[in-house]
Formats: structure tokens, C-alpha cells, sequence
């Protein structure tokens, strides 16, 4: 009976799980072809060249103030070296400060790639569903990520309806 029981239950999990439908999406490639994907990264670009360079005149001043320090040294005395370190070691940490404020984990870079990324990623999140919902998907795994598929069938791949959902078909 035990065992009877048993491959039923077997029976019915491979059975649930053979009915399952999966599809694929390429999320390099839809956003790609999504130009507000294109325009933000453009803009974090931009904003991160800006912000790295602010980091690195900082720090190009205060290695310009050590060199001429250490060509001053001796003809310093003790106050007047204590205040030029003080002074480079300052410069240091400013721009140490600036450089976690900008690019740090929860940095302004951090925060405004959210606030660009979050509307579009929510976009193809939503059409994704849909599609899902619509064709009775139970998973939908991202292929350019770094998950282990070694093949998917250009059939279940979903990128190009997504993309014709959010507007962006070719």
C-alpha cells in the first residue's frame, strides 16, 4: 500500500512538473533596444566621468602639495611641517570622502543608476509578466545571465515579444 502510494505521488510530481512551460529572454538584448536604456546609461557615463574627475584633481593636489613639501622639508621648521601634512593629509581624506560619497555601495552613482534603471527594469518586469500570464509560462530564466544554460531553443525565446509589448519592436 506504502508503495502504491508512493509512485502515485511520484507519478503526480513528474507528471505536475513535465506540464510546466518555460521560456527564455535575452536582457542584453531587449534593453539594448530600448533607447531610454541607452539614454541613462549615457547619462551615468557622464555623471561618473564628472564625479571621477572631481576625485582625481583632489588627489592631484595633494600629490602635487607632497612633492613640493618633500622639496621643502628642510628648509621647514617643525610647526610649518606639521601644518603642510595636516594640510596634504587633509586633501587626502577629502577626496577619500568624496570618492566613497560618489562611487561608494550606497553612493550618489549607486542612487542615480536606481532611479534611472528601476522605471525600465519595472517596464519589461510588468510585459514579461503579461506574456507569462498570457501563454501560461511557470518560469522565464534570463539567458544572459550567468546561469548555467548551455542551450535554449529559439522557440521559447520570448525577447523579441517582450520588446513588440513595450513598443520597441522592430
Amino acid at each position: 500500500m506504502k508503495k502504491l502510494f508512493l509512485l502515485l505521488a511520484l507519478f503526480t510530481v513528474t507528471l505536475g512538473a513535465s506540464a510546466q512551460k518555460f521560456a527564455l529572454i535575452d536582457m542584453e538584448y531587449v534593453l539594448k533596444n530600448i533607447p531610454a536604456y541607452e539614454r541613462a546609461n549615457e547619462q551615468l557615463n557622464q555623471v561618473s566621468k564628472k564625479w571621477q574627475a572631481e576625485v582625481e584633481a583632489l588627489n592631484a593636489e595633494a600629490s602635487t602639495k607632497y612633492k613640493n613639501f618633500q622639496n621643502e622639508a628642510l628648509f621647514l621648521s617643525a610647526e610649518a611641517k606639521k601644518a603642510a601634512q595636516e594640510e596634504i593629509m587633509q586633501l587626502e581624506k577629502k577626496a577619500s570622502d568624496l570618492k566613497r560619497k560618489y562611487f561608494g555601495p550606497e553612493g550618489e552613482l549607486f542612487k542615480k543608476r536606481e532611479s534611472l534603471m528601476s522605471p525600465i527594469q519595472e517596464e519589461i518586469y510588468t510585459a514579461v509578466k503579461e506574456i507569462s500570464e498570457l501563454r501560461g509560462y511557470s518560469l522565464v530564466i534570463d539567458r544572459a545571465s550567468d546561469t548555467a544554460i548551455i542551450f535554449g531553443s529559439p522557440k521559447i525565446d520570448i525577447s523579441n515579444e517582450v520588446l513588440n509589448k513595450l513598443g520597441y519592436g522592430n
